[in-house]
């Protein structure tokens, strides 16, 4: 009897970086990318299909107008750019959040969806399409959700404790304690 043995490769040929958007390191990486297209010919066919795909890709994401359709125009790309489409900061200038932080809160806590799906992660990059779609999520108590309680009062007359729902208009309260004090 033969034993026949097969030797496959199932390691990862890819491995993410720890700190995607570390300075130092999103500098770098551009530069190289800018070495690279500027250096080759005109003609060059490397560089007229990726420079062509790149600049694509640049216009779906709102990192480069759809005037400034050469790879030169790279040159003056920054952290920023990138910085400004991630959700997080979207979220936060669409002032669905009160402060950046909040806004990463609300990302984590899955409170907001792009589109129909409900995004976890802060540093979504959001295209020019979706941006219009962000939105509290259905199942959130801030989209109109399941109510929760999110208002524990004090009634100044008797300080009887209320308890408000938040979808009613406060008018139908209900009872939960009496003679707190």
């Amino acid at each position: 009897m033969v034993h026949v043995s097969f030797y496959r490769n199932y390691g990862k040929t890819f491995k993410k970086p720890r700190r995607p958007y570390e300075k130092e390191r999103l500098d770098a990486e551009l530069k190289l990318v800018r070495e690279m297209f500027l250096t080759l010919d005109e003609k060059d066919p490397k560089r007229i299909f990726e420079g062509e795909v790149l600049l694509r890709r640049m216009n779906k994401y709102a990192l480069l107008d759809e005037s400034q359709n050469k790879l030169d125009y790279m040159l003056a790309l920054s952290v920023e750019n990138f910085l400004e489409r991630r959700l997080q900061t979207l979220v936060f200038k669409a002032r669905m959040a009160k402060s950046i932080h909040h806004a990463r809160a609300l990302i984590r806590q899955r409170h907001i969806r792009v589109g129909r799906q409900v995004v976890n992660v802060p540093s979504f990059m959001v295209r020019v399409d979706s941006q219009k779609h962000i939105d509290f999520s259905l199942t959130s108590s801030f989209g109109g959700g399941r109510p929760v309680y999110v208002a524990i009062s004090v009634a100044m007359s008797g300080n009887d404790l209320y308890v408000f729902d938040s979808t009613s208009d406060h008018s139908n309260c209900t009872l939960a304690l009496e003679g707190v004090g």
